[in-house]
């Protein structure tokens, strides 16, 4: 079954949710700094005529990367090309999305970090030089033929920065990281998508909903479309504080957003590790997940509000996280102290 709070790229994000995306920086909400800088760029650039300066945008998913990409090409007032680091899988691919670009048109890779290393160094020349270097022939009689590009702005999104190469991440000039939204930022984004979707939801209604969206848009999105399921069903149609705490409890996200699986990493570092320390290959295999999914999608959050913390041996469980299990914490576990940096 689908986590409700799972910020994943689903279809539903591209079908059902294609409507509540922003089109224009004056629409989007959060992300203050980065949105003024944005908005600073792109005067410049078109002051100048002259394209955008390719842009690195990453952070957890669901906090609007691609969002974001598509608002930059409306700003330039050009067309979005886009596509995935998994789906180029040889040279020739990317070179046929260049070769194919127009002028001043934005090309948006996600996931860039998983690019293959061989399509990868076909990038370093286009996005220096507005160039792509093909090999014709093999052997001796091989040779090298250089094509050039148009100008255009290459948007890069990544939730693991970290696995970019130098050369890569050093190609582009404007780099920004999207981090978790606020209470009251994510109650606008809920009150703005019950607008469009013409669903009632009174102010302590669309709080409630943020309370437990995990600092998500995506999450937000998703919950209030499960919201006004169960307030149709329950309560007439319109979403108060209380509507939104039963059916979110009906669909066991609790108060700080986390749910089952949540809950569960927490259960099983406490009783069958100790608390911890626990690699996260052994905490994968132990809850039967996948270890990036674990890295992407639970732990950033889990981190975030101070439940785990990581160590050069392992994942702890905090003192903030057995009492959100009702469990009584050790003497020694990270938390309990005043200096204690559980969130790093």
């Amino acid at each position: 079954m689908e986590r409700l709070v799972s910020p994943h790229n689903l279809e539903e994000d591209f079908t059902g949710d294609i409507s509540l995306r922003p089109l224009r920086l004056a629409e989007y909400i959060g992300q203050s700094k980065v949105r003024d800088n944005i908005a600073i760029f792109i005067q410049a650039a078109r002051g100048r005529k002259e394209p955008l300066d390719h842009v690195l945008l990453s952070g957890p998913p669901g906090l609007g990367k691609t969002t974001l990409a598509t608002i930059i090409a409306n700003e330039l007032g050009t067309s979005l090309r886009k596509t995935s680091g998994p789906a180029i899988e040889r040279p020739g691919d990317l070179a046929a999305i260049l070769t194919n670009l127009e002028p001043g048109e934005v090309m948006f890779i996600d996931e860039i970090h998983r690019l293959n290393r061989t399509v990868e160094e076909i990038l370093y020349p286009a996005l220096e030089d507005f160039a792509i270097d093909i090999v014709i022939g093999k052997g001796p009689s091989a040779r090298t033929l250089r094509l050039d590009l148009p100008p255009f702005t290459l948007i890069g999104a990544t939730t693991r920065p970290g696995l970019l190469t130098s050369p890569l991440r050093d190609r582009f000039g404007i780099m920004f990281r999207l981090d978790f939204y606020n209470e009251e930022e994510l109650a606008a984004i809920v009150t703005r998508a019950a607008a469009i979707l013409g669903i009632m939801v009174e102010a302590e209604g669309a709080i409630e909903i943020a309370r437990r969206s995990r600092g998500t848009p995506r999450i937000a999105n998703r919950l209030l479309k499960r919201v006004r399921d169960y307030a149709t069903v329950k309560a007439g149609g319109v979403i108060t504080a209380g509507v939104a705490a039963a059916a979110l409890g009906q669909f066991e996200v609790d108060e700080r957003g986390l749910d089952n699986l949540d809950r569960t990493i927490l259960e099983v570092i406490i009783t069958k590790f100790g608390g911890g320390p626990v690699g996260l290959d052994t905490l994968a295999a132990a809850v039967s997940e996948e270890p990036d999914t674990l890295l992407d999608v639970y732990e950033p959050y889990l981190l975030k509000i101070g439940f785990i913390q990581r160590t050069p041996r392992g994942r702890v469980v905090t003192s903030h996280g057995y009492q959100h299990l009702g469990c009584q914490p050790p003497a020694g576990s990270p938390g309990n102290s005043l200096f204690d940096l559980s969130e790093e």
